[in-house]
């Protein structure tokens, strides 16, 4: 029988992995399907696409389904999340110039130490000071907020926050269009690489579990296409479990690292998915626990209480009800169609589908249906927890 062919959209990161492991090591035949990787230049366009049908699946900011679910930007569109394709995985950087003023003022370059590093970057910063994210409807822009807020930004006015598409945050950087920027890998080690940029800090050392993308689908085609849609998600979690596995990554960069996929040296690939970030031009690497999770901890489940986190942040910057709100975020991410879904592969489910983000400073073991689930850290910075049960 012919596999059924599925448009995926996706953008060239490294956290693109399991959609394009899945293709490359025939995860998707396997299920019965075909992945028609499909790179889109932005998350505009590609948010577009998916509504509008021309895409069936899609690698997405784990923010934008919420956006898009509650009609902020763009098309008004029902979007599932069917799991998280990865967790982690930002770095933060300035501008060269940047860099040297904030070590001027005392900074002492510390690559994970997050209050520091925010006091040395808005007490150097000019006003105002210009953040490249890759879309306004991100963790990247969640992250930032909350990093600065937290660090006593004085003037929320003085953020400029710039939507630049992944791949030109060198370039942007380099021409002088921002001044610091978070952004998914290797787009962050491309500005080191470059020699324009610094990274200051991973997005683990502001949130250590925060989910980054979700393998995203319109709500009416997960109703009209059940088979096909756990044939998708299966074949997706076989990529994310074969990508953490430590004696995989040498070869899952040589396969990202491909002119069809991200058309980038492996070496720089490579930093992001062994988790050792060099921070600057000619410096040693700098190993950062948890810099990026695909499956270990439960980091494919969709978490209604991660979808109720983005909600309260989205619902007042945009004018909307937070209760309203968040119970359309809730909806918007399946655990339902997760354990339904991926129970034939003997993955362990946890005994909830929400809890408290940010309760776990260690590794936790949690209630679960085979007894073998750990979770966390899932800490935020500045020891902040959300309980979705409050909100």
């Amino acid at each position: 029988m012919t596999p059924q062919q599925l448009d995926c959209g996706y953008v060239p990161l490294v956290d693109s992995a399991p959609l394009i492991i899945a293709r490359a090591l025939n995860f998707d035949i396997e299920e019965g399907i075909r992945l028609n990787l499909l790179r889109q230049p932005s998350w505009s366009a590609l948010r577009d696409l998916l509504a509008l049908g021309h895409l069936d699946c899609a690698q997405m900011l784990s923010p934008l389904p919420i956006a898009m679910s509650l009609g902020l930007g763009g098309i008004p569109c029902r979007i599932d999340a069917l799991m998280v394709l990865s967790v982690n995985g930002n770095t933060i950087g300035v501008s060269t110039a940047l860099a040297q003023m904030m070590r001027a003022e005392g900074w002492h370059g510390g690559f994970q130490t997050p209050m520091e590093t925010g006091h040395a970057l808005l007490g150097s910063a000019r006003n105002p000071l210009r953040i490249g994210v890759p879309f306004p409807f991100s963790m990247h822009t969640e992250l930032l907020h909350i990093w600065l807020q937290g660090c006593d930004l004085p003037d929320p006015g003085m953020l400029q926050i710039i939507t630049i598409p992944p791949p030109r945050m060198a370039e942007a950087v380099a021409d002088n269009q921002i001044d610091a920027f978070c952004v998914g890998e290797p787009w962050g080690s491309q500005t080191v690489e470059a020699q324009v940029g610094e990274l200051i800090l991973p997005g683990s050392a502001i949130w250590q579990f925060a989910p980054e993308k979700v393998l995203a689908v319109r709500h009416r085609w997960t109703d009209e296409a059940p088979q096909t849609t756990a044939a998708l998600m299966r074949a997706v979690f076989r990529a994310c479990r074969w990508l953490d596995q430590k004696d995989n990554r040498t070869l899952a960069s040589e396969i990202l690292a491909r002119s069809e996929h991200l058309d980038l040296p492996d070496a720089v690939i490579d930093r992001a998915l062994m988790g050792r970030i060099v921070p600057s031009p000619g410096s040693i690497g700098e190993d950062v626990t948890g810099f990026l999770h695909f499956a270990r901890s439960g980091a494919t489940f969709p978490w209604r209480s991660q979808a109720a986190w983005i909600a309260h942040r989205l619902a007042p910057r945009h004018g909307l009800d937070r209760a309203a709100s968040i119970a359309t975020a809730k909806a918007c991410f399946r655990p339902d169609l997760y354990r339904a879904n991926l129970a034939p592969l003997g993955v362990d489910m946890p005994g909830a589908s929400e809890k408290l983000e940010g309760s776990m400073i260690h590794r936790t073991a949690v209630a679960s249906v085979k007894g073998d689930m750990i979770l966390g850290p899932d800490a935020f910075f500045d020891g902040a927890i959300f309980d979705p049960a409050s909100s």
